[in-house]
């Protein structure tokens, strides 16, 4: 199977949210949350060395553009429906796409931490890559300290497969290693209950 032939169904929607691809256009309101967010980011997420300008952030969703076209990074968007503000950020990462297989990351702008955005948003990707792009292989990636991430992962029912010790630098000035979890699934069965649609 060629990736680039592949149509994927966008949007995605629950109640509440409204995931899809970055577009030309996007850089600001993805500026906008990164900067609001950058020290929450910074703490946890390898990208967030500097805060990004208004260029920068409309760089980075024009080549996640061109990599969502060339099936290479499926990133996404999350958009609260009510008021249409960038509530976080998800997407499927390092595909491999004869098994196919997915690694899911997720953030939350920092208004919207803590309102089960993030949990929704990794639900209903996790169904749409089963469901959808017939994934036999979903996994998620965290560093043991990131205690909302592991919630997360935990109210999803990913299953623990394996610690990572000392495998990344982190993003601290003292650039010390990190160690990293991996959990994964193989299936959509026993996700808690989501209305979804794409």
């Amino acid at each position: 199977m060629n990736p680039i032939l592949l149509d994927i169904s966008m949007p995605i929607k629950t109640s509440r949210l409204l995931l899809r691809p970055p577009i030309p256009g996007d850089g600001a309101e993805l500026n906008a949350a990164i900067i609001e967010s950058f020290p929450e980011l910074h703490a946890w997420m390898p990208w967030a060395v500097e805060k990004p300008t208004l260029s920068d952030s409309e760089e980075n969703v024009r080549r996640a553009h061109a990599d969502w076209i060339l099936r290479k990074d499926l990133r996404i968007l999350v958009f609260d429906q009510a008021s249409g503000k960038l509530a976080g950020s998800t997407g499927l990462h390092r595909i491999n796409w004869s098994v196919p297989s997915f690694e899911m990351g997720y953030w939350a702008r920092t208004s919207f931490a803590g309102l089960g955005i993030i949990t929704e948003a990794a639900n209903a990707l996790t169904r749409f890559a089963f469901t959808e792009l017939k994934a036999k292989r979903v996994e998620i990636r965290c560093n043991p300290e990131n205690v909302r991430s592991m919630a997360v992962i935990k109210r999803l029912g990913y299953e623990f497969e394996g610690y990572l010790r000392q495998n990344e630098l982190g993003t601290g000035a003292s650039g010390a290693l990190r160690d990293t979890l991996i959990f994964s699934r193989i299936g959509a069965d026993g996700l808690p209950e989501l209305e979804v649609s794409w």
